[in-house]
């Protein structure tokens, strides 16, 4: 209770407008392609144009705003991404209720909600470092993780059960009011907050917009973090249309079973990003990140194995219950790790580098496998990205937070200085 307490009420409003914010989503899930088919009869071919397109040109669009961020008061940034989302979803029930709604509109509003999820997690993530003390980032990120775990459970049946009920646009006009709940949770948190100075320039530099990643690649610990992460969410996530082609086309399962698959294991992420913070107490930080990252990336193999019948069903289930166990407790460890190694005024970039990285290269390895499963089938293709992930624990950094802040203590840099045009990795207390 102490812990929870230790907090302090500021988090405590960021973490309740990042729940709400969350479950909107959720809720909203597959809302809009399902408009796209029901409501604008589009077809196969628009419906993967508006899967793909929007959450690629949202990134593109979110690299020059990592630099704007950094130096632009981070709640002000955060309430602002809130009302552009509410601004931008909105839109298509007014549309829809004038009978103007059109499939371009869908697609922009993808790309402006997808260039502002980007934007806001940014923020977020600079906005958490200035409110919790650096021992408080595990337990804090533990607690936004529960929230997105949660939210993954119960979002989608509700969702589906509202959209039966009201139908999709009802659910886009929920999404789009948790995000000007958000906004007013965010302002709730009250406590005046300095605009960042920038010390080097007075004006935006062409290089701002690739120092984050820069950053990322010359640091010792978060250059191995980062093509770990990228790597398994690539390999994971350009399994999941091919394992509903296994499963709904040529397994014969039902969709109530296949979404019945997906949603039993994310109560293991909840269970992981509560564990996380106990874990990290009782055998340190870095070892929970290697074993969680280590031990997430040994079950994708098992869906080869999937075959029909209650028999299959429960493999998938639990082939995903341990997986995502493992990235619940991860995946709070190694937001601790990169906010603890970044920085205070260079967070903001390093995030929104690492997060468009994330979505570039799993939108490049989902058409890729694609590919693969056209040349091959569903089965091998999953089968290759079973093994690869398999190699990926090798990339997982050898010292952590701690060794780095020993090494500068000792006068020992590994990370080019000033001169290089990547400063030093600084200490976030």
């Amino acid at each position: 209770m102490r812990a929870r307490r230790g907090l302090g009420r500021e988090f405590g409003w960021l973490w309740a407008s990042y729940t709400v914010s969350t479950f909107g989503t959720r809720l909203a899930f597959g809302a809009f392609p399902l408009i796209a088919i029901f409501v604008l009869q589009a077809g196969p071919v628009e419906v993967s144009v508006l899967a793909a397109a929007g959450p690629a040109a949202g990134a593109a669009l979110a690299v020059p705003l990592g630099p704007w961020v950094e130096f632009r008061r981070k709640r002000s940034v955060m309430i602002a991404m809130d009302l552009v989302r509410f601004a931008a979803l909105m839109s298509i029930p007014v549309a829809f209720a004038f009978d103007r709604l059109g499939f371009a509109q869908l697609l922009a509003v993808s790309v402006i909600a997808g260039a502002a999820d980007i934007t806001f997690g940014a923020a977020t993530g600079a906005c958490l470092k200035a409110l919790v003390r650096p021992a408080d980032l595990v337990a804090a990120n533990g607690r936004l993780e529960s929230s997105t775990w949660t939210a993954a459970v119960l979002g989608p049946p509700l969702g589906g059960f509202a959209v039966g009920l009201f139908g999709p646009v009802m659910t886009v006009v929920a999404d789009a009011v948790s995000y000007l709940l958000s906004a007013a949770g965010i302002r709730a948190i009250g406590r005046g907050e300095p605009r960042p100075v920038r010390a080097d320039a007075p004006r935006m530099r062409a290089r701002d917009l690739v120092e984050g990643w820069r950053y990322i690649l010359a640091h010792p610990v978060l250059r191995p973090l980062f093509g770990n992460t990228v790597l398994v969410n690539g390999l994971i996530m350009a399994t999941s249309p091919l394992l509903a082609v296994l499963m709904l086309d040529e397994l014969g399962f039902t969709p109530w079973e296949y979404g019945l698959a997906f949603a039993i294991p994310c109560v293991a992420g909840l269970i992981g990003s509560r564990l996380a913070g106990p874990l990290v107490a009782r055998f340190g930080r870095h070892r929970v990140l290697l074993v969680a990252g280590a031990s997430r990336a040994c079950w994708l193999l098992g869906l080869v194995f999937l075959g029909p019948g209650p028999a299959g069903l429960l493999l998938v289930i639990a082939v995903e219950f341990g997986m995502i166990l493992c990235i619940g407790v991860f995946n709070p460890v190694s937001a601790g790790y990169r906010l603890d190694l970044v920085p205070a005024d260079r967070v903001a970039r390093v995030l929104t580098a690492w997060s468009v990285s994330s979505k570039a290269a799993t939108a490049a390895m989902t058409a890729l496998w694609g590919l693969l499963a056209a040349l091959t089938d569903a089965r091998t293709a999953i089968a290759l990205a079973g093994l690869l992930i398999l190699a990926t624990p090798l990339l997982l950094p050898r010292s952590g937070p701690e060794d780095e802040h020993r090494s500068r203590s000792g006068g020992a840099d590994s990370v080019p200085g000033p001169g290089s045009g990547v400063a030093a990795p600084q200490s976030s207390d």
